[in-house]
């Protein structure tokens, strides 16, 4: 089966294939293609070119911190959220989920991500928030959808949900950079925390 899938790959570039496929790797399914890459070789260095840490991150401390009534449910001290604090606290809660998303690229461990977050005034993990969504368990079933607007590009990744015997659509806004893609938000993590949030009420009343 190998072998056969190496002849096909090679009568595809002869045929003119490379092009295409040179277009895809280099558009931005191509760019989450490296960035994964990225984290299975544990290269944070690669990993920062096809995503911007500061971006993403900056982003969702914004809209985790419009989410205090959610985060209740999916974490004890959640409501602290409320009242603009983790607002206030924004360049330091940056700050520390960059060292979450190193420590986790450099381990590829959610867990080992949590800890390495220092203790604060508002303590709250973001790549702990992150694997509520995306759990362990959880598996990617696909693009959904790729849409590009000039420079940027918005693409749905499904992924399935065991623990809600569901799926969800996490949407990630990208933006050309010359001769690359980079990833600069997660459009929906608001709508996401919310859902996962009345999913984990319902979970609790059922039980």
């Amino acid at each position: 089966m190998k072998r056969l899938l190496i002849l096909v790959l090679l009568l595809a570039l002869v045929g003119g294939g490379y092009y295409y496929f040179q277009n895809l790797k280099n558009g931005p399914k191509g760019a989450l293609v490296s960035a994964a890459a990225a984290v299975q070789s544990h290269d944070m260095a690669a990993f920062e070119k096809y995503v911007d840490v500061s971006s993403v991150t900056g982003h969702l401390v914004d809209d985790v911190a419009q989410q205090g009534g959610a985060l209740t449910s999916l974490l004890p001290g959640g409501s602290l959220m409320m009242g603009g604090a983790m607002r206030m606290l924004k360049p330091a809660l940056a700050k520390a989920a960059r060292q979450e998303v190193q420590r986790y690229v450099e381990t590829g461990s959610l867990e080992a991500a949590a800890a390495a977050a220092p203790k604060r005034l508002v303590n709250i993990s973001l790549t702990g928030l992150a694997g509520r969504v995306v759990s362990p368990e959880s598996e990617f079933k696909g693009i959904k959808y790729t849409r590009e607007e000039g420079d940027n590009a918005f693409v749905g990744l499904e992924v399935t949900q065991p623990k809600y015997d569901t799926t969800m659509v996490v949407e990630v806004k990208m933006r050309r950079q010359g001769d690359h893609w980079q990833m600069t938000q997660i459009t929906n993590s608001g709508e996401l925390l919310r859902g996962v949030a009345q999913l984990e009420k319902k979970r609790l009343l059922n039980q």
